[in-house]
């Protein structure tokens, strides 16, 4: 087995930062990918190859053609069957290294699931698309003293920052608000480039290796910005805030949100609709909706119908995405007419 392992991690095992003791801790930990859209998909598939022993990715969405371009995990017929992106991961990864666990959570990341999604793992790595998330994972990782690394990118735009409790600055040191909606681009705005998604991807699990393989001396220790049109490339030193909300007083305010009835998605003209603790047959609610809706499409995961102008998406665990409107009255009100209040 280990002559077997050498040959798979061989020119890895060849550099000199991670060696044979480095690939063993590789094969022995694990890390948690919240969001599977650009930056998580490019970043688990990174991992997985690498030989990260236990790799869970999380996401709440479905693949849709438009993200292929820059999501490297998904496919064109991923898009066709409306596959969640979690479910689609999962199946490619396993195929790139039997080695690793690979496991696709199909399931929104808020306060009431963050402990029983990200809990147990050595490192957290951001693959999200929202301030708010982006703070709640801040907030779980500062409070479990757990390791995370921020990533984001827009345009040909990308930053990322490695952030370890009680070492280093966290989120909230370094942005204590999320940005008011609208004020930030987003790609649905500014649109992006494939390439800067994968040069941050590459920057993130570079530092996640360093974690995992016990190599923390080589930690860059900096906030990184890079611009893959201009060339432009900076680094930054962030101070820790003493009187920092979350790793100063440890007020850990998203942490002990509620979670919101709906959600309007970042960039994407869509609410997220959720109704907790609520399972849905997705073969009787064809069955229902079919006389009364166009084009009712659905898989073992999801359902899908238009009531033109808009476009229904319902999951088995009764959230729904209404896309077509950023309007939370609207999009409850068609939940609660073809769903069920």
């Amino acid at each position: 087995m280990e002559e077997f392992l050498n040959d798979k991690y061989s020119r890895q095992i060849l550099f000199e930062g991670i060696g044979p003791e480095g690939q063993r801790r590789l094969l022995s930990s694990s890390a948690v990918v919240a969001g599977c859209g650009a930056i998580g998909a490019a970043a688990a598939g990174l991992l997985v190859r690498a030989g990260v022993g236990r790799v869970r990715i999380i996401d709440r969405d479905f693949v849709e053609y438009s993200n292929i371009q820059r999501q490297t995990l998904f496919d064109e017929a991923d898009a066709r069957e409306a596959l969640p992106k979690a479910v689609a991961a999962e199946r490619k990864l396993r195929s790139f290294n039997s080695d690793v666990l690979v496991e696709g959570i199909v399931a929104d990341l808020n306060a009431g699931s963050a402990a029983e999604l990200l809990g147990n793992f050595d490192v957290i790595l951001d693959g999200t698309d929202n301030f708010e998330t982006r703070f709640l994972l801040n907030d779980f990782a500062v409070n479990a003293g757990r390791p995370w690394i921020y990533a984001a990118a827009v345009g040909s735009y990308g930053v990322t920052m490695t952030i370890r409790p009680g070492v280093t600055a966290c989120l909230a040191c370094l942005a204590e608000a999320a940005p008011a909606l609208g004020v930030d681009e987003t790609c649905d705005t500014a649109g992006i480039l494939g390439p800067v998604v994968n040069l941050v991807a590459a920057l993130e699990v570079a530092e996640a290796m360093k974690l995992l393989a016990g190599r923390e001396e080589a930690l860059h220790g900096k906030l990184i910005s890079c611009d893959v049109w201009s060339g432009r490339f900076q680094s930054v030193n962030v101070e820790r805030v003493v009187d920092c909300r979350a790793c100063g007083r440890r007020d850990f305010s998203y942490l002990r949100g509620q979670a919101q009835p709906h959600l309007t998605m970042c960039g994407r003209d869509s609410v997220q609709i959720h109704e907790r603790n609520r399972k849905l047959d997705l073969n009787v609610l064809r069955e229902r909706l079919s006389p009364a809706v166009a084009d009712v499409r659905h898989n073992e995961f999801l359902l899908r119908f238009m009531v033109p102008p808009y476009e229904l998406t319902v999951f088995t665990d009764g959230r729904a995405i209404v896309k077509g409107t950023q309007d939370p009255a609207v999009a409850r009100s068609l939940y609660a007419r073809y769903i069920g209040a």
